[in-house]
């Protein structure tokens, strides 16, 4: 669900992945660059978002 979730709003999803700061810097990075670009930017937060989820998972596993 975290994956769908990514391709609506991304600092979302990667704020509930857990990572906190990281998802502060991505909203103030997303907000404008959806508005300036049109939101061509939008698939590159995509594709980082589900890097990071990809991520988190792999730690869970690991523990």
């Amino acid at each position: 669900m975290n994956y769908v979730l990514a391709l609506l709003l991304p600092p979302l999803s990667i704020l509930l992945t857990g990572r906190i700061f990281t998802a502060i810097i991505v909203f103030i990075i997303w907000i404008p660059a959806i508005i300036f670009s049109g939101g061509l930017t939008h698939p590159m937060f995509i594709v980082l978002a589900w890097i990071l989820i990809y991520q988190s998972h792999e730690d869970r596993r690991q523990r």
